[in-house]
């Protein structure tokens, strides 16, 4: 049977590698999208690092993070942030958790992130500080349990971003392409931040200039144009992953070249 969600699958394993390439996820984070056509299932990735996942990577699973399929492959172990905060935020269709070194500076001082640039707007006004240790006490610092994804789901309440202590970052957008762009967005923010700590004089956005710069960065059209600036920097470094229907490309065997007399010699 043909793959209904084949397109869907492709651009969120791009959006998987785009993130890898761009920094902000290495081997470990993950990032899902919303069932276009049902509101109580989203698609992950299996567990993979993100910049090698493949549309076939790609599963189904219900918001109380069950496959729907039963898998023959391991899954990423924190996959309840996903499906809690779907539960929680009906108006967010995409989710990114990851542990940027940009971002984890402030995920261990527990200094806030504030926008301090134009691009840094789409990160929002502010990105609340969620602290496992308020509810669980002591922990592995992981996400696997409901109850924690939905601690974290209420942390994040109406906000873009919340920062996770001494963990890392989950971002949430109202699309794929919105999300891989304050993703990325947020992170440049965070290190211009910390660059200007060290100056000694910085200071946020005023609110005006957040909202109108949020309502800028949140045009379809700006979304497109920065993901094929993105999606092309991939493509040059031979890591975009076959498009629905393409075929895979055939590595041509290389031809035997005949050895090279020295400069200076004759041949007898």
């Amino acid at each position: 049977m043909p793959d209904t969600f084949a397109e869907l699958r492709h651009e969120l394993a791009v959006a998987n590698r785009i993130l890898g390439h761009e920094g902000v996820i290495d081997a470990f984070g993950h990032v899902s999208i919303r069932h276009p056509g049902d509101a109580g299932r989203y698609f992950l990735s299996r567990s993979r690092a993100p910049a090698l996942v493949e549309p076939d990577d790609i599963l189904e699973f219900t918001l109380d993070s069950e496959p729907v399929q039963p898998p023959t492959v391991q899954l990423y172990a924190e996959r309840v942030i996903h499906g809690e905060i779907y539960k929680a935020r009906p108006d967010v269709l995409a989710v990114c958790h990851h542990h940027s070194a940009a971002i984890m500076p402030f995920c261990i001082s527990g200094d806030p992130v504030v926008p301090v640039f134009h691009l840094g707007a789409a990160m929002g006004p502010v990105a609340p500080f969620w602290d496992s240790r308020d509810d669980f006490g002591d922990t592995n610092l992981l996400v696997v349990r409901p109850e924690e994804g939905a601690s974290l789901a209420r942390a994040l309440a109406s906000h873009s971003m919340v920062l996770m202590r001494r963990h890392g970052a989950t971002v949430v957008a109202r699309s794929l392409r919105e999300l891989v762009f304050r993703a990325i967005y947020s992170c440049d923010n965070a290190r211009y931040l910390s660059e200007a700590k060290r100056l000694g004089n910085f200071g946020p956005l005023t609110p005006g200039e957040v909202a109108m710069a949020q309502a800028l960065y949140e045009r379809p059209n700006t979304h497109t144009r920065a993901w094929e600036y993105w999606a092309t920097r991939l493509a040059k470094r031979g890591e975009m992953p076959v498009a629905p229907g393409a075929k895979k490309p055939v590595a041509k065997p290389r031809k035997s070249q005949k050895p090279q007399m020295p400069k200076g010699r004759k041949r007898r």
